[in-house]
């Protein structure tokens, strides 16, 4: 067997490992939070049962819905959990690929990413979820019962949470793109044009067709992507002051 054989059959090995390890986890967590699951969805349902007129419930159409939808919820809590060490394990297995100084950005990222994922679900949950269904609902007829189907509803919490949390990695990407010299701030500046006209696309795309949610999404990515520029300024300035080179 090659050298390059044996090096990737180690990759794969340690792939494996690294998602064992990452699955392993999921499964402790999700321990109490599927004993908590009905809490949980309750929780989650708040902005919607606010926004609905008074008595107003949310229905569930499936058999094995209500049974189903809080061991989903339980589930992604679990995940959320253990989040932070997913994304160890994530840097841990691409940093034998890095050089010297790009290893000691290690640790930063994985921290500042798992709490701006947080901080995109925490913002998307207390301030756009209640905005938008009572953008939504004020355009309601009155001659119609208005009750979510918990399915649809998780569905669509779901779908936000993820764009929220991953629009608000940002500032990480940016920081990752200049620390690995793929780009400079000055190249990033120059692109600010092209990549704000992308966000206002991308949100469009990945949000209700309502003009609330879009440019709640909008408007934080577009902010993020300056605070990366700001970052990125500082380790482009600390990779000019050390000696050029290092090992990987």
């Amino acid at each position: 067997m090659s050298e390059t054989q044996e090096t990737f059959l180690s990759h794969l090995i340690e792939l494996r490992s690294r998602l064992v390890r990452c699955l392993i986890a999921v499964a402790i967590a999700a321990i109490p939070t599927l004993y908590f699951s009905a809490e949980l969805y309750d929780i989650l349902a708040q902005p919607v049962i606010h926004a609905l007129p008074s008595g107003s419930k949310m229905i569930a159409t499936g058999v094995i819905t209500p049974f189903l939808i809080p061991m989903k919820i339980g589930m992604m809590a679990a995940l959320l959990v253990v989040l932070p060490y997913v994304l160890y394990e994530v840097w841990a297995f691409v940093a034998p690929g890095l050089y010297a100084h790009e290893k000691r950005l290690m640790l930063p990222l994985v921290v500042s990413s798992t709490i701006l994922f947080f901080a995109g679900m925490a913002f998307c949950y207390f301030f756009v979820f209640g905005a938008v269904f009572d953008f939504i609902l004020k355009f309601s007829p009155k001659s119609i019962s208005v009750a979510p189907d918990i399915e649809a509803y998780f569905n669509f919490v779901l779908g936000m949470f993820l764009a929220f949390g991953i629009a608000f990695e940002i500032p990480v990407v940016v920081v990752v793109l200049v620390a690995t010299g793929i780009v400079t701030t000055d190249q990033l500046r120059e692109f600010r044009g092209y990549v704000i006209v992308g966000i206002f696309v991308v949100a469009a795309v990945v949000t209700p067709p309502d003009v609330v949610s879009q440019l709640a999404l909008a408007i934080p990515m577009c902010l993020l992507y300056e605070i990366g520029i700001i970052f990125a300024q500082l380790v482009e300035k600390r990779r000019k002051e050390e000696a050029p080179g290092g090992a990987p």
